[in-house]
């Protein structure tokens, strides 16, 4: 019989067998350790930092908070150092390392402990962590860097997806209409990795040679990781799917590129690492469904029509708090019986 702790963890209950919360964690550790250690290659000693810094702190904020509430400590589970590695691979690789220990603390006990620990937290802990860090260093937070350069200062560039925003903000609200502000933006994009065609662009944004958070350049190794746990059966396939397929098939409905809006940005990373997660995501199929579509969706609108170029974080977080209702259709009411066909009126 399937563990209470596995299914709290975030496994699918008809998928993970047998397993316990530490084991199930270090299958989630061992698929994000290609991506991690890709991007220390990328970015160097900052973004080694910012992930030992995350890792530790979060252990430490989940320690003293379950010592000061009288708990029994729960560390060895691992729970906290993956949500630490979590938030560390979403940041930009020359975020500050205090801030990352505030987020850790934020997605911790802010959003996990507060709510009861594993299993109990109604939204993503790491993307909660994330957002806060958006809301209060929105400069930090925007800052990115050329893979193999130094961090400094003047050193920061945008990411693809900012690059394409800033062409299609430049350009007559007509222009961007009729699609030369799509055109002329990809191009930016392509020039600024070194691309010569949109093969190119693609190739290099599948591979990860490019700008971005430490762990969501390489589409490449996110892909292998999240077979991974597939194979491992600690996710299904349901929510990546349905995510990945709304935010091709709705990019393409509004004039955008969807291979482009799939290669860039984090949507592939948060498909497989984020929504999965099991206490903020549904657990019937059709409810698992709707939600990946859901957050698809609300990724477009936002990348389509906000401020930011970006928008998976908080397309997760809104479809977190829809969850608890997607598990609850075609629910039949406790006590109740269909009447029976051709019986007595």
């Amino acid at each position: 019989m399937q563990s209470k702790q596995a299914i709290l963890l975030g496994a699918s209950p008809h998928l993970t067998v047998g397993l316990r919360t530490p084991q199930v964690m270090l299958m989630v550790i061992l698929a994000l350790l290609p991506v991690t250690l890709n991007g220390i290659r990328l970015f160097g000693l900052n973004a080694l930092l910012l992930v030992i810094v995350s890792v530790v702190s979060a252990v430490i904020w989940e320690l003293l908070f379950q010592l000061a509430t009288r708990q029994k400590p729960r560390i060895k589970d691992l729970s906290s150092v993956v949500t630490g590695l979590l938030l560390a691979l979403i940041l930009p690789p020359s975020f500050p390392l205090w801030m990352a220990a505030f987020g850790t603390l934020c997605a911790v006990v802010v959003a996990k402990e507060f709510f009861g620990g594993i299993g109990a937290n109604p939204f993503n802990p790491a993307l909660i962590g994330r957002a806060i860090l958006l809301m209060s260093f929105p400069s930090f937070m925007t800052r990115w860097h050329r893979p193999f350069e130094a961090l400094l200062d003047g050193s920061s560039t945008a990411t693809p997806l900012g690059l394409l925003r800033e062409a299609a903000t430049a350009v007559s609200a007509n222009a961007a209409t009729t699609g030369s502000g799509l055109s002329e933006g990809m191009a930016r994009v392509a020039t600024s990795v070194g691309a010569v065609n949109l093969n190119e662009l693609y190739k290099i944004l599948f591979l990860g040679n490019r700008s971005g958070s430490i762990g969501e350049t390489s589409i490449l190794l996110i892909l292998l990781g999240g077979i991974f746990l597939m194979v491992l059966r600690v996710i299904g396939p349901a929510i990546p799917l349905s995510m990945l397929a709304s935010t091709a098939l709705l990019s393409w409905a509004f004039g955008l590129d969807p291979l482009f809006a799939l290669l860039s940005g984090g949507v592939v990373f948060a498909a497989f690492f984020m929504a999965t997660d099991y206490s903020s995501s549904p657990i019937t199929i059709v409810g698992k469904l709707i939600f990946g579509a859901g957050i698809g969706a609300v990724l477009v609108l936002i990348r389509k029509f906000g401020s930011f170029p970006e928008g998976v974080t908080y397309a997760i977080l809104i479809m977190n708090a829809v969850s608890p209702f997607l598990d609850r259709l075609r629910q039949k009411k406790y006590g109740f019986v269909a009447p029976a066909k051709g019986g007595a009126k």
